[in-house]
């Protein structure tokens, strides 16, 4: 009898029997402290650091509505996946419901699309990464350094669920202290009161005093959008590591409520604090990065090689957080039937080898391609997957609308965390989401992006839908 089956018939709508740990064999090894900071970090990806710069370009001031469109859909789209997880903590997270919401070619199809998007990423990432590293350690060939980082956060992904947790915390832990210290000092310096600041500080003079608040009008607010959204993707990982922690519907519940300040102070903050130091139309927000930009005109020596570390932490944090990610979205899948059974199988630590070592190859075929062919497959790859982030948010939107009802009529107990204004703002979310993935098909920019990663998409949903009448005509003969 499948995993599946057992837990619906233990009663639980969600296929978590109590909503405690799943029995899947996973063991329980992320204490709080591990958790709060994967939540916390979740959030901070390297494209703050080094994408931000071309948004304020492109937007002026009024990049900060952008940041506040898209943190405010990221805001709804946790809201309801933490209704969802902590009813039925799961290391398939969003794929799971889907399964049980929708149907089982919907929680294939997501779930397989999600971990084509994290492989993805590694290769960007690890290639991000040697970039830094060899401008330190030239003598090492980028593509060696790059390989390097894969095969280190491998190893650590191997070890057990606790070293990953560990890793985690600390290179969340410097994202978070290295942003808090840029907006404490930031604003210090704002308004005149950092000493030895070589900026005067001009308050939020600079927020209107180059062509107003919105140089360059509405319509750039929604170019920001797109430029900014896929930063926010990672803030969902926190709902697949709770399967893995002590607490895991107390740790789903925390990270939830506290997602609203975190993008408010780290995104909205930090961004801020780089508009009221500089003028939006500087140019070196954009030749350094808007936050080499503002460090330099306060003063602060060796601004560029301080964000490199920075930077270099985000990337590590973000390969080791998308390797976890993967082969803990390849296990779920495993365990389901919808994915090779050795990839559901865990060793005596509780880490799912082949799962990772899975994800692993993929993610390192992709670096090689990154290489080799970077203006034909890996552009493939990189564009097909673009979009995926969205396609994400929107089935959590559909698969909440669903699973309220389930949930309200088999365990109504379980609804710890509700969606607010149940269902209005989760259809508005779901609009939003459709906006947004219209808007880019129709900027020239992202238009490949999203036409790829619709067709990959489309491709994975038939391959869905096929299994999913092919099962049915079996268990009917059955």
């Amino acid at each position: 009898m499948s995993t599946t089956t057992t837990l619906q018939k233990a009663g639980d709508p969600t296929g978590n029997p109590g909503g405690a740990t799943p029995n899947d064999g996973l063991k329980a090894g992320l204490k709080n402290r591990h958790l709060s900071m994967i939540a916390i970090g979740g959030v901070i990806g390297a494209g703050l650091f080094v994408g931000s710069g071309g948004g304020i370009a492109k937007a002026g001031p009024a990049i900060l509505l952008s940041y506040m469109l898209v943190g405010a859909m990221v805001v709804f789209v946790m809201r309801m996946l933490g209704e969802m997880a902590a009813a039925s903590p799961n290391s398939g997270s969003f794929s799971a419901y889907a399964d049980r919401a929708l149907g089982r070619w919907a929680g294939f199809s997501i779930g397989w699309l999600y971990w084509f998007f994290w492989v993805v990423v590694l290769a960007v990432e690890a290639t991000a990464g040697a970039v830094i590293l060899e401008g330190w350690v030239p003598a090492v060939p980028q593509w060696a350094w790059a390989l390097i980082v894969m095969a280190v956060l491998t190893v650590t992904n191997l070890g057990s669920v606790a070293s990953y947790g560990e890793f985690e915390f600390w290179f969340a832990g410097i994202k978070v202290v290295a942003i808090a210290a840029f907006v404490g000092i930031g604003l210090l310096a704002v308004f005149g009161v950092l000493p030895g600041s070589d900026n005067p500080g001009a308050g939020f003079a600079h927020l209107t005093d180059a062509g107003g608040f919105m140089p360059n009008g509405w319509g750039s607010v929604l170019t920001g959008v797109l430029m900014v959204v896929f930063s926010f993707m990672g803030s969902e990982i926190v709902t697949l590591a709770a399967g893995e922690s002590e607490d895991p519907r107390r740790a789903v519940t925390k990270a939830t409520n506290s997602v609203i300040w975190r993008i408010a102070v780290f995104y909205l903050g930090s961004i801020f604090v780089v508009l009221t130091l500089l003028p939006w139309n500087d140019k070196s927000i954009v030749e350094k990065g808007s936050y080499v930009a503002a460090l330099d005109s306060i003063g602060i020596p060796a601004a560029g090689q301080i964000m490199n570390v920075i930077v270099l932490t985000a990337v590590l944090s973000c390969l080791n957080s998308g390797l976890y990610t993967a082969s803990r979205m390849a296990f779920s899948l495993g365990e389901r039937g919808d994915a090779p059974k050795a990839f559901s199988k865990v060793n005596k630590r509780g880490v799912p080898m082949a799962a990772i070592l899975g994800s692993t190859v993929f993610g390192f075929v992709a670096v090689v391609f990154n290489y080799t062919n970077p203006d034909t497959v890996f552009s493939f790859l990189l564009n097909s997957s673009g979009a995926i982030a969205l396609f994400v948010w929107l089935v959590i939107c559909l698969t909440q609308l669903r699973m309220r009802k389930i949930l309200l009529a088999e365990a109504p107990e379980k609804l710890t965390v509700k969606m607010w204004l149940f269902p209005y703002l989760t259809y508005a979310t779901a609009a939003m989401i459709v906006f947004v993935l219209g808007y880019m098909l129709y900027d020239e920019g992202n238009r490949e992006t999203v036409v790829l990663s619709v067709l990959v998409a489309a491709a994975v949903i038939a391959v869905g839908v096929v299994r999913d009448v092919r099962r049915r005509k079996a268990a009917v003969q059955a």
